[in-house]
């Protein structure tokens, strides 16, 4: 995401394992974020940093009477998103390149706005809140959901596992992000000019019972994600290329059958005041 003339970087990058890592995790926890991201036919959204679209092709499908305009500062991920619509047949979404923090579009074009994962990723996710309700009509809905790597917890215990899922942490904070955002998200959209803010949390709980989950979620969504910042976890010495092998290990561990993941996701809603 731009922001003015820096662009800070994406801690997970943008290599084809993460787009499938993507893909993933927004098959896997399509029902838990997205079952009621419903929308009043003749709508008209904004999704603010759609990436490669994983998301939105789930709520653009079940908002079928509803118009999408996808934003994201990559063109590249604007390109995939574009060949995503294509592929999900989709007739409802517009997608262009553009960033947040300098929106080509009149005042009070939008009647929702939607971000999915995006706030965690910004310095100051407040400012980009109020350049986003610029673009949003008075009544109208502003949509966030953002995880919380503070709520990971699993069976059996690992400080190793912690560790590492630590370093992810630093190292989205170094160029100004939070791994821990969720939390945050009261306040954070109380403070930008929307009234009845709800926080909704959505819990993952998997355990051998649910084998799609473990596949899906303990596997290729969360323990990819951890492991796909071991180049630069080991770069800046922040842990040994041993001691964060067995972090991961310990991570894979929780998808065996004895195993139990837990994390918590916060999908927040609030309404524009006149």
């Amino acid at each position: 995401m731009n922001i003015g003339n820096k662009t800070p970087k994406y801690v997970h990058g943008y290599s084809t394992v993460e787009n499938q890592r993507l893909q993933d995790q927004a098959s896997t926890l399509a029902e838990l974020l997205h079952n009621d991201s419903i929308y009043e036919p003749g709508s008209l959204i904004l999704e603010a940093g759609c990436g490669v679209r994983c998301q939105t092709v789930t709520i653009a499908g079940q908002n079928p009477d509803s118009h999408f305009v996808s934003i994201d500062i990559s063109q590249e991920s604007i390109d995939k998103a574009k060949e995503r619509v294509r592929n999900a047949e989709l007739t409802n979404v517009t997608l262009a390149q553009a960033d947040i923090f300098n929106l080509p579009f009149e005042a009070k074009k939008f009647d929702h706005i939607f971000l999915c994962f995006v706030l965690e990723h910004l310095p100051e996710p407040d400012k980009a809140l109020e350049k986003l309700m610029r673009v949003l009509r008075p009544g109208g809905t502003l949509t966030a959901i953002e995880g919380d790597h503070g709520s990971t917890f699993f069976h059996p215990h690992s400080e190793a596992a912690h560790k590492a899922i630590k370093c992810l942490v630093e190292l989205q904070k170094l160029p100004g992000g939070n791994a821990n955002i969720g939390r945050e998200l009261y306040p954070l959209l109380s403070s930008t000019g929307l009234s009845n803010v709800r926080v909704s949390p959505r819990m993952v709980y998997v355990d051998s019972s649910k084998p799609e989950l473990v596949d899906g979620f303990t596997k290729k969504t969360f323990a990819a994600m951890i492991e796909g910042v071991r180049e630069d976890t080991v770069s800046k010495g922040m842990l040994s290329t041993e001691e964060f092998n067995q972090g991961i290990t310990d991570l894979y561990r929780a998808a065996e059958d004895d195993g139990v993941f837990c994390y918590t996701f916060f999908k927040a809603r609030g309404i524009k005041r006149n």
